[in-house]
């Protein structure tokens, strides 16, 4: 039995009639009838009642073009979904970020994604910069939210954009009421810091910059995310310097300064395997670039 057969079948069945039905086909009526007649005995089945001037289904016939109306319509769905996911429309695509991509250029990006690819499953997860490279080498994750700078020959980056830093001290904090300080004014205070091994480009910075300034900074706590320096920051426990979009993080004990002069500067990017060859990863990029290329994330 041949697929082919199943559609003449069908059509004949609709015509009622081979002449037409082989127009329809675009074949001549004898082969029409042959491949109909080979159909029913392969079956073992008689589909057609036939004279010269009628032609009607019997029963068992009218029964196997309801069940191959189904099967025919299940391969077109089965066609359509392979065309989709050859087009990366549908699928899992598993993306990693560090926290603080949540404050900001994260959630447009995967609302945007989703609108236009509602049937793609989009598995996150939340992990540094140095767990998402282990992660893609595992291919357990498709597309990272990173801190660069990376040197790993395995990755392609794609800058998402740069960023200022500012500085978060508790709201009842002295610093709190001023529109900005320098570098120099930190230089007493106890620093909350994300651990060097989450985030080293975004530590060094810091502390060379606090160097800059003529002191070394007095690191009271080290921490694994940015929101928990956020709260350790809202409990009194000292002050911090973070990105400027953390400032989209609302706390209630906390106020947010800006750094005069040279502050530390951090960088967001798309990271993914660059010998990488699913549609759904370049869907995914496609889609950050057109929020990229419009500007709508150039920090200051």
């Amino acid at each position: 039995m041949e697929l082919r057969q199943l559609k003449y079948f069908t059509v004949v069945a609709e015509e009622l009639h081979f002449g037409r039905a082989a127009l329809r086909l675009q074949m001549t009526q004898p082969p029409l009838s042959q491949q109909i007649l080979q159909l029913e005995s392969e079956l073992g089945v008689k589909l057609f009642e036939r004279s010269k001037r009628h032609v009607e289904l019997t029963n068992a016939g009218k029964i196997y073009l309801q069940e191959v109306l189904l099967v025919l319509t299940k391969l077109e769905e089965a066609k359509a979904s392979a065309l989709r996911a050859q087009n990366g429309m549908v699928g899992r695509l598993v993306v990693g970020f560090v926290g603080s991509a949540t404050f900001d250029i994260l959630p447009i990006i995967v609302r945007g994604f989703q609108e236009q690819f509602p049937n793609v499953d989009l598995i996150l997860h939340e992990m540094p910069t140095p767990m998402q490279i282990e992660a893609f080498h595992n291919k357990e994750i498709d597309i990272g939210f990173v801190r660069p700078p990376i040197f790993d020959p395995l990755l392609s980056l794609l800058s998402v954009y740069q960023e200022s830093c500012i500085a978060v001290v508790p709201k009842l904090h002295p610093f709190a009421q001023r529109a900005s300080i320098s570098l120099e004014d930190l230089s007493k205070e106890q620093f909350i810091l994300v651990e060097r091994e989450i985030w080293p480009s975004w530590y060094d910075d810091v502390i060379s910059k606090c160097h800059d300034a003529g002191f070394s900074p007095i690191i009271r706590q080290g921490v694994k995310e940015i929101q928990t320096v956020i709260g350790l920051v809202a409990s009194g426990l000292g002050i911090s310097i973070v990105p400027r979009s953390t400032s989209n993080f609302h706390v209630r004990d906390v106020t947010y300064v800006n750094i005069e002069q040279e502050a530390p500067r951090v960088e967001m990017s798309l990271a993914w395997r660059t010998n990488e060859n699913s549609n759904l990863v370049k869907q995914f990029l496609d889609t950050a670039t057109k929020f990229i290329d419009c500007g709508k994330h150039s920090k200051g």
